[in-house]
């Protein structure tokens, strides 16, 4: 039997509807994905009900809360259990989600296609969240503007660049802050940093953990190869922003030539 292909839709508080025909199985698991050579802890059992004209759905509400990572999807029939097929995705309320304040923690899930052409959940979890917006590397300069959710940059607030391999090597930069308490943006001089990853950080007050920045409130589950952005020389270095396989900002720095 073809396994049949499970469409979903997304509301803007991240609640997910799983639509597929009558007939086949009687529920849905979501399963994280577990990392390489562990084994397989965490799983979520939805329900699937018929909503008539030959047609069966199940809901995954916002609660509960999700870990953090890539949860596949499978179809449950009696004790066997198969990874689905993705349908039609509508992930319109993801879209502007970046323009909605919101409060810690920050719990994010997108809905996407495998490589290898399976339905999947990505799914962030983090007490604030620092979302990156215009990224600007010209003239030996970088330029960053982001937004914090789930905190405010209070006084002593300072932007973290944090060499990756570098034994805590650390480059701070004030950041300024915009009329409304939670926009903020910062420049780097590239000719400061050390060849090597670079992640970035904000810490919104002295003394308060530091956040990461990255970009999660929109439709995008992997950004990695979405939003690529030209490297920058910068007397001898070249310098590239790029987003991690997490959608979190870092900066690669190499030697020109």
């Amino acid at each position: 039997m073809t396994t049949p292909r499970a469409g979903c839709a997304i509301d803007a508080e991240g609640r997910i509807t799983f639509a597929l025909p009558a007939g086949h199985g009687h529920g849905l698991l979501l399963r994280l994905r577990p990392k390489k050579g562990q084994p397989e802890e965490t799983l979520h059992v939805l329900d699937l009900d018929s909503v008539g004209e030959g047609r069966t759905q199940a809901v995954l509400g916002a609660e509960p809360v999700l870990a953090e990572g890539r949860w596949d999807v499978y179809l449950l029939d009696g004790d066997e259990r198969t990874r689905l097929r993705p349908g039609p995705r509508d992930l319109r309320a993801l879209v502007d989600g970046h323009l909605r304040e919101r409060r810690g923690p920050l719990a994010v899930r997108v809905p996407y296609v495998t490589k290898d052409g399976y339905l999947a959940v990505r799914t962030w979890l983090r007490p604030a969240h620092a979302e990156a917006d215009r990224v600007d590397i010209t003239g030996g300069t970088l330029k960053v503007a982001a937004r914090l959710h789930g905190a405010s940059p209070l006084d002593g607030a300072e932007v973290r660049l944090r060499l990756r391999r570098g034994e805590g090597t650390l480059r701070t930069v004030e950041p300024l802050v915009a009329e409304d308490g939670r926009s903020f943006s910062f420049t780097v001089d590239d000719a400061t940093l050390d060849i090597g990853i670079w992640d970035l950080f904000v810490r919104p007050a002295a003394g308060a953990p530091m956040i990461r920045l990255a970009r999660l409130l929109d439709d995008v589950a992997d950004r990695k190869h979405v939003h690529v952005y030209p490297g920058a020389t910068a007397g001898e270095l070249v310098v590239r922003p790029y987003y991690t396989v997490d959608n979190d900002l870092s900066l690669e720095v190499t030697r020109a030539g």
